[in-house]
C-alpha cells in the first residue's frame, strides 16, 4: 500500500466519523430559540470533539507528508488509531446527552487517552521505518508533547469522578496544545511547501 492511499483511506474514515456525529444532534420540536437550550450539552459535546477529530487530521496529513513509505506495521498502527477515533460519535453523544455527568466524561477521557497513545505508536512506528535520522524522528524526538497529553489525559479521567468540569477543562487543555499543527512538523512542511 502507497502511503497516499493510506491517507485517503484515513480521510474517509475521519469524514464519516464528524458526519455520524453530526447526525447525532436532534433536531428539536419547538421552533423558538429556548428549544435550542436542550441542546447546549449535545452541541458542547460535538464542538470539542469536532474539534479533536480535526486535529488528529491535521497531524496525521503533516506526519505523512514529510514521509516517504509504509509498511504493515504502520497500516495497522493507522487503523488502531482510527479503531479508538470511531468510537468518538459514541462517546460524545453518550456525554451530551447524559449533561456531562460522571461515567460519560470517564469514558470520553479514556477514548481520547487511547486515541492519544496509538497516535503515539503511529508516529514512532512511522519513525522506526524511516530510521532515527529521518525527518519524522527528528521532529518527534522525544515526543514530549504526546506523552503529557496522555499523563494529562489519565489525570482527567481520575478526576472526573470528583469533578466532571475539572476534567473536561484538562480535555480541552489537551486539545488546546494540539490545535496548533504540531510545530516540530510543520516547520518541516513549511520549508518544502513552495510558496505561491
Amino acid at each position: 500500500m502507497t502511503k497516499g492511499r493510506l491517507e485517503a483511506f484515513s480521510d474517509g474514515v475521519l469524514a464519516i466519523i464528524i458526519t455520524i456525529m453530526v447526525l447525532e444532534i436532534k433536531v428539536p420540536h419547538g421552533t423558538s430559540l429556548q428549544s435550542l437550550q436542550s441542546l447546549w450539552p449535545v452541541f458542547l459535546s460535538y464542538v470539542l470533539s469536532f474539534i479533536n477529530i480535526g486535529i488528529y487530521w491535521n497531524n496525521h496529513h503533516h506526519m505523512l507528508y514529510i514521509t516517504q513509505k509504509v509498511n504493515g506495521s504502520v497500516m495497522w498502527a493507522n487503523i488502531h488509531l482510527l479503531f479508538w477515533l470511531s468510537l468518538f460519535p459514541f462517546v460524545t453523544g453518550w456525554m451530551g446527552e447524559n449533561h456531562f455527568a460522571t461515567w460519560p466524561v470517564a469514558l470520553y477521557g479514556i477514548i481520547a487517552c487511547m486515541a492519544g497513545i496509538a497516535y503515539y505508536f503511529l508516529a514512532h512506528c512511522l519513525a522506526n521505518i524511516h530510521g532515527k535520522d529521518s525527518r519524522l524522528a527528528i521532529a518527534l524526538g522525544k515526543d514530549r508533547k504526546g506523552i503529557i497529553s496522555v499523563v494529562l489525559y489519565i489525570i482527567g479521567i481520575g478526576l472526573s469522578f470528583l469533578y466532571t468540569e475539572v476534567a473536561l477543562a484538562i480535555y480541552v487543555l489537551v486539545a488546546m496544545l494540539w490545535f496548533i499543527p504540531d510545530k516540530r512538523i510543520e516547520k518541516i512542511y513549511k520549508q518544502e511547501t513552495p510558496h505561491e
